[in-house]
């Protein structure tokens, strides 16, 4: 059996900030049991649930040399959905109100957790294969493996891989500055994790792993170009032997409208007439107006530039003026945005709903009772949004780009084929003429609009898919 470890700065059920937390929390389980023991090692913030952490079952502590001299490392543990957790424990890193803080903290933070997972596998004698480190947080394990431990027979047939959420975020500071690499030779240092004269944690991971994943085939070539590169398209590209993207999936049992509890009533594919039922529930809930002949488009989003809300400010007047539509937001970001959003519901109330904040269960009854779902991302590695809107049967408006334009396919009136709407170019004309196009189908094509639906909730967006392919690598990988 072949053993894998997950090294990641967040995973649920215990801590969450955004998609990362979901498939660090998903994908182990979905892995076969029979030919992995798959195993999850995250920092133990001060942050995790007081409930969450009353679970957590003392294995060890010691204290291991580090640049700032011996550094305390305590290991707990606890077995959910038969995926065994590990948390490594040091309060003067883990401490705070949030896992994140500012990058200058960040930066140490994240190097001592990764020569602490290194520090721990003796410990708790877990001799891994493989492991499979996620973004810039955990980008340093590779480093650190070959730099200190290349003759260590513990670790001789560990292999790494990298998997890159979102090449935006590097892990960028001043070289000197971070106690935890000081140690580190001065051409690792100094050349493979330096990038415009900073230290670039993730630069270094591209390099020292034995394989790179990002989050969608789209995004793989996009990272590999100026334009989405974000600084690094010459690394990507030097790195693009070994380089693979693999489009995430989602929780199907999570995301299921026949059995979610947060609907007013459930449907599926044979049964869509409680889709109606929870259209009209959420209308109620956020004080729109009950019109059931509206088309109602839902955004549960960061708000953000990167996510395109720039574009939605700029065509939402219009789009108000001219068409029967209805919008519920939920999320929370820029403060332009929530102004924005804010102001729209203002000024159209009845129409427009803007939730400022977020609530897991409030976004399935969006995802569950909207008839559309807008996401017109600038750029977006995989995006989860449109593939739970999809689950419940809800139409997403997207850009094509990254994950988005590998996992919904344009509608074609004439075939009849595809499960949602496109535009290419990040342009806000271009996006109201899409939403035209939409809201023309499901106005006036009532039955292809129903179809549609269909195939959405039809196609197969579950980790067990995404999982068979991570299965294949990790064995190519292994020989």
């Amino acid at each position: 059996m072949r053993k894998i470890l997950f090294a990641a700065s967040e995973g649920n059920p215990f801590i969450k900030t955004g998609g990362l937390a979901d498939v660090v929390g998903a994908l182990p389980k979905y892995l076969d049991c029979k030919k992995f023991d798959v195993r999850v090692i995250l920092p133990k913030y001060l942050c995790i649930p007081e409930e969450a952490r009353q679970k957590l079952s003392h294995v060890t502590e010691f204290y291991a040399d580090m640049p700032r001299g011996k550094e305390y490392i305590g290991i707990d543990k606890v077995k959910v959905d038969g995926i065994t957790y590990y948390f490594i424990d040091n309060e003067h890193y883990f401490a705070g109100d949030s896992p994140y803080h500012e990058i200058f903290q960040d930066v140490n933070k994240f190097a001592f957790y990764s020569r602490a997972v290194l520090a721990s596998l003796p410990k708790i004698k877990f001799s891994p294969d493989i492991i499979h480190c996620h973004d810039w947080q955990a980008a340093l394990i590779p480093v650190f493996l070959k730099e200190f431990y290349g003759q260590d027979s513990f670790y001789q047939k560990t292999k790494t891989v990298l998997t890159i959420h979102n090449q935006k975020f590097q892990g960028r500071w001043r070289i000197d500055d971070i106690e935890n690499c000081r140690d580190l030779s001065k051409d690792c240092r100094y050349k493979a994790m330096e990038a415009y004269h900073e230290t670039n944690f993730l630069k270094a991971g591209v390099i020292y792993a034995d394989k790179v994943t990002t989050v969608s085939e789209t995004y793989a070539q996009e990272i590999q170009t100026p334009a989405g590169g974000e600084g690094l398209d010459g690394v990507m590209r030097e790195a693009s032997g070994k380089l693979v993207g693999i489009v995430n999936g989602i929780d199907v049992e999570e995301y299921d409208p026949m059995t979610d509890t947060a609907l007013a009533a459930s449907f599926g594919v044979r049964r869509m007439s409680g889709k109606k039922k929870d259209k009209k529930a959420l209308q109620r809930e956020l004080g729109l107006g009950q019109d059931s002949s509206a088309m109602l488009i839902g955004i549960v989003s960061r708000l953000t530039e990167q996510k395109g809300f720039d574009l939605v400010n700029r065509i939402m007047e219009e789009m108000m003026n001219t068409m029967n539509v209805q919008v519920a937001v939920l999320g929370t970001g820029e403060d332009r945005f929530q102004k924005s959003f804010q102001y729209f519901a203002g000024k159209y109330a009845g129409r427009v709903s803007a939730t400022i904040g977020y609530s897991e269960e409030r976004a399935h009854k969006i995802y569950g009772g909207a008839d559309a779902f807008l996401m017109p991302s600038q750029f977006e590695p995989c995006g989860l949004s449109q593939l739970i809107s999809m689950r419940y049967g809800t139409v997403p408006i997207v850009r094509e780009t990254g994950g988005l334009n590998d996992t919904v396919e344009a509608y074609n009136e004439i075939w009849q084929t595809g499960t949602g709407f496109s535009f290419a170019n990040y342009d806000a004309q271009e996006m109201l003429m899409i939403i035209r196009y939409a809201y023309d189908v499901f106005m006036n094509h009532p039955k292809e609009w129903r179809m549609m639906m269909k195939r959405c909730m039809n196609a197969d967006h579950s980790w067990q898919n995404s999982a068979g392919k991570y299965e294949k690598m990790y064995l190519d990988l292994l020989g």
